[in-house]
């Protein structure tokens, strides 16, 4: 029981005397006067105990031991701010203790170590680690061995590390080696390091249980290693997107302590063949074309994307496309409700017992939830057509440094759906508005142009009109969706996207003509537009413009818990010294 009495003494820091409680799932020390009265109070859950060690004992920036017989040190997450109103930055907190005896020094390491154990079963043990020594400022293996590797062998874990030295080494290696006796898979790096990993294990389970990733309507398997992120890497979006900071000691205590968040995984699928499996952005238009133009200027290094980025502004392109997608359930959330996917999520929660609730006995999580794509529930889909500035898909927020709500604040990390973002054919400032409220507090959402729908899979394709215009400045064919197929779907207005057909007011319908906007030309950069854009899938670019994305459900997990509330644990801790939350933060 929580409240059961495990050990208790008066124990010494420094010339000051301490009551020490280890009490269930926390331990507490309270600082205590000559006339034996309580002050204050500090609560570490055990959970959050990196490691117990036998003397006075230094770990960063330099360890240094100095063995002694009656002290010991105890490490343990204390957080401070971030400077921001979501995410805390995690710090090692230590503090030394001098016992009266020996034996209560042994007691006392001894209780606390179990306890770890106990409480802490997630926790690794032996960890698969690739550094990309190229990405971002060169600094990973840096950054590996002088703040990660310490805090590992202080928590006793061990880590085989691979240094990469091409494109996809990780990624192949997750394929074809033998990871027999690993807790998880640790990437030192960016998002493209962080891609790679999604890619090996996914496939890698995928194989061992003899199913086709090329297959859109196979039931992928969940991976059953765990993937941890030390940023290192030019871009860090899913780890600022999933921790809320980006910061490598951070990262670290998250996965010594063996935090576990779930997360959604999208595959990208052309015809019959896997392109892609995405997490973050899957844009076509306007972040299509900003990845392609910053690849022609990759001597600039990270400035390349604001270069490009006004660069494609300034062009004012739209493309012609077919957006078809198939509702989540409105009743689950909402793209539009204003919450935020933070630690301890209620609809990530719920999402885990509808996921887990209707699972085969072969431990699939998504049987009854994609078992429409094999039946004839096609008249659920919705399908949009007309001109876009871009075409996003995310299953997460997205967020960034540069835009700390991201591209869909109320997007969730693991409830099995994505938030598709349509932003029509608009005025050049009225683009600039949708653009520069991703990096304020302004819903970007409320914009007449913009539409945001939470998604459970999404097919596009172009108008049959473009089909020779993309022929002939690409010089290939194209595969798309059969005509019989969409006969199948329903197609609707721009107003009237959630209306079946047989109950739309055709006199509500927008024509295409009325849906495009005055063209606009930029006199610096105004030339002929491509009859087609490309998709930008997690910083790739993808070879096929037709695709059929699907939203697996939790089908991966990181070492995290997801982005902490940082304004409601600061209330906590000021307004609670001995807060029940286990709250250690440095105010």
């Amino acid at each position: 029981m929580e409240t059961e009495l495990r050990l208790e003494s008066s124990l010494w820091v420094g010339n000051k005397r301490y009551r020490a409680v280890l009490s269930g799932w926390h331990f507490n020390w309270t600082e205590v006067d000559k006339k034996n009265r309580d002050k204050k109070t500090i609560s570490v859950p055990v959970a959050e105990v990196v490691g117990v060690e036998e003397g006075r004992v230094e770990i960063l920036p330099q360890k240094s031991v100095e063995d002694t017989d009656k002290d010991f040190t105890v490490f343990y997450v204390k957080r401070i701010s971030s400077g921001s109103s979501y995410g805390l930055l995690w710090r090692l907190g230590r503090i030394q203790f001098s016992c009266p005896s020996r034996v209560l020094r042994d007691q006392w390491t001894k209780h606390l170590r179990t306890a770890l154990k106990t409480h802490s079963p997630l926790r690794p043990n032996r960890l698969l680690v690739f550094i990309n020594p190229f990405g971002g400022k060169k600094k990973g293996r840096k950054i590996y061995h002088s703040l990660v590797a310490p805090l590992f062998e202080l928590a006793g874990i061990s880590s085989h590390v691979v240094v990469t030295e091409r494109a996809y080494q990780a990624r192949d290696h997750l394929l074809k080696k033998d990871l027999t006796g690993f807790d998880g898979v640790v990437c030192v790096g960016g998002d493209g390091m962080f891609s790679e990993i999604l890619h090996g294990l996914i496939g890698r389970t995928q194989q061992e249980a003899g199913l086709s990733e090329n297959d859109p309507t196979v039931t992928l398997q969940p991976c059953p290693l765990h993937i941890g992120i030390i940023p290192a890497g030019s871009t860090d979006c899913v780890c600022y997107a999933t921790v809320g900071v980006i910061d490598p000691v951070t990262s670290a205590l998250h996965i010594i302590i063996g935090d576990s968040q779930p997360l959604d995984v999208c595959s990208v699928h052309q015809a019959s063949a896997l392109m892609r499996y995405s997490v973050s952005l899957l844009g076509y238009g306007f972040y299509g074309d900003v990845l392609a133009e910053s690849e022609k200027h990759r001597w600039m290094g990270p400035l390349r994307y604001d270069y490009s980025g006004t660069m494609v502004y300034l062009s004012n392109r739209s493309y012609a496309g077919i957006v078809q997608y198939l509702p989540a359930d409105p009743l689950l959330s909402s793209p539009r409700d204003r919450t935020r996917c933070l630690s301890g999520c209620s609809v990530c929660s719920r999402s885990t017992e509808r996921l887990f609730c209707h699972s085969s006995e072969s431990g699939s999580l998504y049987s009854s939830h994609f078992s429409q794509f094999s039946s004839d529930s096609e008249g659920e889909w919705v399908s949009v057509e007309g001109r876009f500035r871009c075409v996003s898909l995310t299953c997460m927020s997205s967020s960034c440094p540069k835009s700390p709500l991201g591209l869909s604040p109320s997007a969730h990390l693991a409830d099995g759906t994505g938030d598709l973002i349509l932003v029509w054919d608009t005025h050049p400032l009225g683009f600039l508005k949708f653009l520069y409220r991703h990096t304020s507090t302004e819903d970007q959402f409320d914009l007449p142009f913009v539409e945001v729908h939470r998604v459970k899979a999404v097919r596009f394709s172009l108008p049959s009109g473009k089909e020779e215009e993309a022929y002939k400045e690409t010089g290939g064919l194209r595969e798309g969706i059969d005509e019989e197929e969409r006969g199948y779907i329903e197609t609707v207005s721009r107003n009237g996207s959630q209306q079946h057909l047989a109950e739309r007011d055709t006199g509500q319908e927008m024509t295409n003509e009325q849906k495009m906007a005055t063209p606009f030309l930029c006199g610096l950069c105004c030339s002929k537009a491509p009859a087609k854009s490309v998709w930008n899938c997690d910083g790739e670019i993808l070879s096929s413009t037709e695709i059929l994305c699907r939203i697996h459900g939790q089908l991966v997990r990181l070492y995290a818990r997801g982005i902490e509330d940082g304004a409601a644990m600061h209330n906590c801790g000021k307004e609670n010294d001995n807060c029940q939350m286990g709250c250690t933060l440095n105010k």
